[in-house]
């Protein structure tokens, strides 16, 4: 199985924090894939770009060995953004939008078939067939 990492679960990872460290080191052992959605990647960048200080370059460390030690690093095809649209417009006429970090997220999952490893699934249970796990419950 590949799991995309959500930025929020790749934040608790790089922390070592609570149940997303634990199941990243379970499914790692249990010879599972990672993936890092591009979109999560500049989020995570931004974030650790923003505060210079000591434990922020400490975590910037942390996030570039993980990602690294990913296999899978496709960048968005054509086809993603494609869906991402598609995604947006059902969204939008059932009155139901979310954040296009999000939207953008899902169509990479989607077009990927990678199961999204998230802490939001309020937003992503709107997106019809994407598979998604919350690594925090």
């Amino acid at each position: 199985m590949i799991y995309a990492l959500d930025t929020n679960i790749v934040s608790y990872i790089i922390r070592g924090e609570g149940e997303a460290d634990k199941r990243f080191s379970q499914e790692l052992q249990a010879g599972n894939s990672f993936a890092i959605p591009p979109m999560a990647v500049y989020e995570l960048k931004r974030w650790l770009m923003d505060n210079p200080s000591k434990e922020m370059r400490f975590l910037a460390r942390e996030f570039d060995s993980l990602y690294k030690s990913v296999r899978h690093k496709s960048e968005m095809s054509a086809s993603a953004w494609e869906e991402a649209a598609k995604i947006y417009i059902h969204l939008k006429q059932k009155g139901e939008l979310i954040e296009d970090m999000h939207i953008l997220i899902a169509s990479y999952c989607l077009v990927n078939d990678y199961v999204l490893a998230t802490n939001n699934a309020r937003h992503f249970d709107r997106i019809d067939g994407i598979k998604y796990v919350n690594w925090m419950n």
